[in-house]
């Protein structure tokens, strides 16, 4: 007598993965959970003031957080805020940047970070054009240090169970506008 139930089991194994397969390939076993701009917006506001001295020669302060935009431009993170440069000794220039980042996610922290913010345009009437590329080059080190380590948003072990489902299955994000959209799936 032949027994079938390892052969009926494997096929049983093999239907359930390819099922499961095409079910994770149309999506069906995905969700999405998703964070709204003031709730990015209220997290960069807590990060509070920065301020780096570049060798005595110059220091770029952020007195305050910066405005974000989300999916503006599209798929990024727009950012736009004012910064202190202090060129030299000489009064503090009050110059207005913009700029856009992208967003990683870091599993250990279960957390959401601001990647590689880049500033577009420093402008200020009080700014000489020679110092520009110098300036710009300042606020984007600043820019990478202030948001290299201030989380924009944290996925809580005490939250929702939708953040809860999101610390273990989170597979993917992007950025729309108005809202950063987490894509869970188990596989």
């Amino acid at each position: 007598m032949v027994n079938f139930r390892p052969l009926i089991h494997t096929a049983a194994a093999l239907w359930l993965a390819g099922t499961l397969s095409v079910a994770n390939a149309a999506g069906l076993l995905e969700h999405e959970v998703s964070f709204s701009e003031a709730e990015i917006q209220a997290a960069v506001e807590r990060s509070g003031p920065l301020s780096r001295s570049y060798g005595g020669f110059a220091t770029v302060a952020l007195q305050q957080a910066p405005k974000i935009a989300l999916g503006v431009p599209e798929g990024r993170i727009g950012l736009t805020g004012s910064m202190q440069v202090n060129l030299a000794g000489q009064p503090a220039i009050p110059v207005d940047v913009q700029g856009f980042a992208g967003i990683r996610y870091d599993d250990r922290s279960k957390a959401f970070f601001l990647e590689n913010p880049v500033a577009t345009s420093v402008n200020s009437p009080m700014l000489q054009k020679s110092s520009e590329p110098f300036v710009k080059q300042g606020v984007n080190q600043l820019m990478n240090t202030y948001f290299r380590n201030r989380p924009v948003y944290v996925l809580r072990s005490s939250g929702s169970a939708e953040e809860l489902a999101a610390r273990w299955l989170l597979r993917s994000i992007r950025i729309e506008a108005g809202r950063v959209v987490a894509v869970l799936s188990p596989l």
